[in-house]
């Protein structure tokens, strides 16, 4: 089951955390990070898009230090609709991208997610795919073959889990491990978790592993966390 995320009481732990998070050691890479940005965009997601317009720029910042960060927006909504954006090294771009979308009724969608992913990566590496969702109506079986295949190209995925749901959970976590990644519960009100969870896997696409086992010995928390599930 995901791991949960530090409940009030570790406030101060977070805002530790992003305080700091800015003189975490850089660790050298060919190219810039690459991350695939994923956002389920069905009927009762609308709130959830205003937190990611809202902290976009985050994963920017965090990774600018570590050589920078390219993100690719992916979405789905409605009957069968998964669009991907172009690949932007621009928080701008990113913002203006985020704010065209609508949200649409539907189902989830996310083995389309994983499958484009799996495509991308196989055109140009991948460091990453973030996922953020808060429910799960597909075939768990296929979803953890694809993240199977995920974790032989060496692409991690990691899953943000928005409230409750058991069953999302469950399988948010068996993807997140069989791809090598991580998954986390947050309380989708509260933003300041998703801020410091952007960050931490925005360090992790432009350093490495190393960069994210740093982070998380220097701040503990949320990064430690991430550090622990995420395979070597």
């Amino acid at each position: 089951m995901a791991d949960k995320l530090p409940d009030a009481r570790g406030r101060a732990d977070i805002d530790a955390f992003l305080d700091r998070l800015s003189s975490v050691p850089a660790v050298k890479t060919a190219t810039r990070g690459r991350l695939v940005f994923a956002l389920d965009a069905t009927a009762s997601r609308e709130a959830a898009w205003t937190r990611a317009q809202a902290l976009h720029a985050e994963m920017f910042s965090a990774a600018a230090a570590l050589g920078g960060l390219e993100v690719q927006l992916v979405y789905y909504r409605g009957m069968g609709e998964c669009r991907a954006a172009a690949w932007t090294d621009s928080a701008d771009r990113l913002l203006t991208l985020l704010g065209k979308v609508a949200c649409v009724g539907g189902q989830t969608q996310i083995a389309k997610v994983l499958r484009h992913t799996l495509g991308e990566a196989s055109r140009a590496r991948v460091h990453a795919l973030v996922f953020v969702g808060d429910s799960m109506e597909e075939d768990v079986d296929h979803l953890c073959r694809l993240a199977g295949e995920m974790g032989l190209r060496g692409v991690p995925a990691f899953l943000f889990h928005e409230g409750e749901d058991a069953v999302a959970g469950r399988a948010f976590a068996q993807v997140a491990k069989l791809s090598g990644g991580a998954s986390c519960r947050f309380d989708p009100n509260a933003a300041d978790q998703l801020r410091a969870l952007l960050r931490a896997v925005a360090v992790f696409a432009a350093g490495g592993r190393p960069a994210l086992a740093e982070l998380g010995r220097r701040e503990g928390g949320l990064a430690l966390s991430l550090t622990h599930q995420v395979g070597g």
